[in-house]
């Protein structure tokens, strides 16, 4: 039976490398990374535009319809602070009879400060620039203030797995998804 995974969390935890290496290790897999497709599908002028993003997870809905119809597995590396593209995906999954697992990836304020802050100094790819771009300091668009947004959601979301993943436990992390997700690594 297919997967559909959503690898959830925030900025900088490591959610994009994760589902890399997942695709990698299993056979026409697909990481249907939206701030990657969108760069893709809408250009760079676009890249941090709400409509872009929105025409992004549908643009993104359709492929995985498309990949888990034909029995493949879907990894969705994403920050998601709000249940709607959750919920969607959830029934994207039920629709088509994909298993669907929802995981968590966290680190502590800190350290999420610390690699985020790594991250966009060695930043090469336009969607870390642009993800730099549009954290603040401070207020509703800060790490701190996403990452406890995300554990509101997590609280209402009882399927959730969160899995704790500090920096340099790439390999024990991968491991602990492949177990939440019940594939025998």
């Amino acid at each position: 039976m297919p997967r559909l995974i959503v690898l959830n969390g925030p900025p900088a935890v490591g959610k994009s490398t994760l589902a890399s290496r997942y695709v990698d290790e299993h056979r026409l897999a697909i990481a249907l990374d939206l701030d990657r497709l969108r760069l893709l599908a809408f250009g760079a002028a676009d890249v941090a535009g709400v409509p872009a993003m929105n025409a992004t997870r549908d643009l993104a809905l359709g492929a995985a319809r498309a990949h888990l119809r034909a029995g493949r597995d879907v990894v969705v590396p994403q920050y998601l602070g709000r249940p709607d593209y959750l919920e969607a995906l959830e029934g994207l999954a039920a629709e088509v009879g994909a298993d669907f697992h929802e995981i968590v990836l966290m680190d502590s304020e800190q350290r999420l400060e610390q690699r985020f802050a790594e991250r966009t100094a060695a930043a090469t790819r336009i969607e870390h620039v642009a993800a730099a771009a549009g954290i603040q300091d401070e207020g509703p668009e800060s790490l701190a203030a996403m990452r406890a947004r995300l554990v509101e959601l997590v609280a209402t979301r009882p399927h959730a797995v969160v899995i704790e993943c500090p920096e340099g436990t790439e390999d024990i992390t991968y491991r602990a998804v492949l177990r939440a997700i019940g594939d025998p690594a």
